[in-house]
C-alpha cells in the first residue's frame, strides 16, 4: 500500500471505532469537537469585542452628560 505498518495499523483502529467495535472518539465526533471549539473561539473573539465597544460608548455617553 506503500505506507509503513503504523499507519495503516492506525487507520484500522479508527476504523473499528467508526464501526462502534472499540472504544474511542469517532471521526464524526472528532470532527464535531472541532468545529464546537472553532465556533466557540469565534464567540469569544465577538463577546471581547461587545464588551470593548460597550465600555467604549459608556464613557462616551459619560463624557457627553459632563458636558
Amino acid at each position: 500500500m506503500g505506507c509503513v505498518p503504523q499507519t495503516l495499523n492506525t487507520w484500522v483502529k479508527q476504523h473499528e471505532i467508526d464501526a462502534g467495535q472499540r472504544d474511542g472518539v469517532s471521526t464524526a465526533e472528532a470532527q464535531r469537537i472541532k468545529e464546537l471549539e472553532r465556533e466557540n473561539r469565534e464567540l469569544r473573539k465577538a463577546n471581547e469585542i461587545l464588551k470593548l465597544t460597550s465600555a467604549f460608548f459608556a464613557q462616551a455617553e459619560l463624557d457627553r452628560r459632563l458636558k
